[in-house]
């Protein structure tokens, strides 16, 4: 079971962009693309039959998993991330301080 899902809020740790939230756009392994975090400049070129213009464009980068951090809303500050496992067998994501992630 992953730490970190799509659609989470996490706070960056580490890198240029420490300090920042961001909701977790798509999650690829063992990287995370977060909203507005990691800005990178892609120089593209036009592709007409899909209809793309060239040019500069801004996008997203990934960032690896373990430079980010679950923001707890409770505490307000980024928190480590447990699993319990239910009696029924199933597995709920936990913040270390013993908040339930999902409900």
């Amino acid at each position: 079971m992953n730490r970190i899902k799509k659609g989470d809020q996490v706070i960056v740790i580490t890198g240029k962009d420490k300090g920042k939230k961001g909701d977790v756009v798509r999650v690829a392994g063992d990287r995370v693309f977060v909203s507005n975090i990691n800005v990178v400049k892609r120089h593209t070129k036009p592709n007409p039959q899909a209809g793309q213009p060239g040019g500069v464009v801004e996008r997203e980068a990934s960032i690896h998993i373990s430079n980010v951090m679950l923001f707890n809303p409770a505490s307000g500050k980024g928190e480590r991330v447990g699993i319990k496992v239910l009696e029924d067998g199933r597995k709920l994501r936990v913040f270390r301080s013993g908040d339930a992630i999902d409900a």
